[in-house]
């Protein structure tokens, strides 16, 4: 899998300034930190939801597995 280095990003922000112009660029920055931070706290929250469906399915299959089995 490629990586990105150092040069890489230099030239994309380079890219960037010419592009928006540097009164736009911090702007700019701005919104896509902003559009990180909410992928990341979704992803978060997702996590915790699925992590949080594992446990109480674990609880239900404990409880379960606890009761006595009665005989018909």
């Amino acid at each position: 899998m490629p990586t990105i280095g150092w040069f890489e990003i230099l030239i994309v922000v380079a890219i960037a300034i010419v592009v928006l112009g540097p009164k736009d660029f911090p702007v700019m920055l701005k919104k896509a930190g902003s559009w990180i931070g909410a992928a990341k706290r979704y992803v978060s929250n997702i996590q915790n939801e699925v992590s949080n469906l594992e446990i109480h399915d674990e609880k239900i299959n404990n409880e379960v597995k606890k009761e006595p089995k009665k005989d018909e």
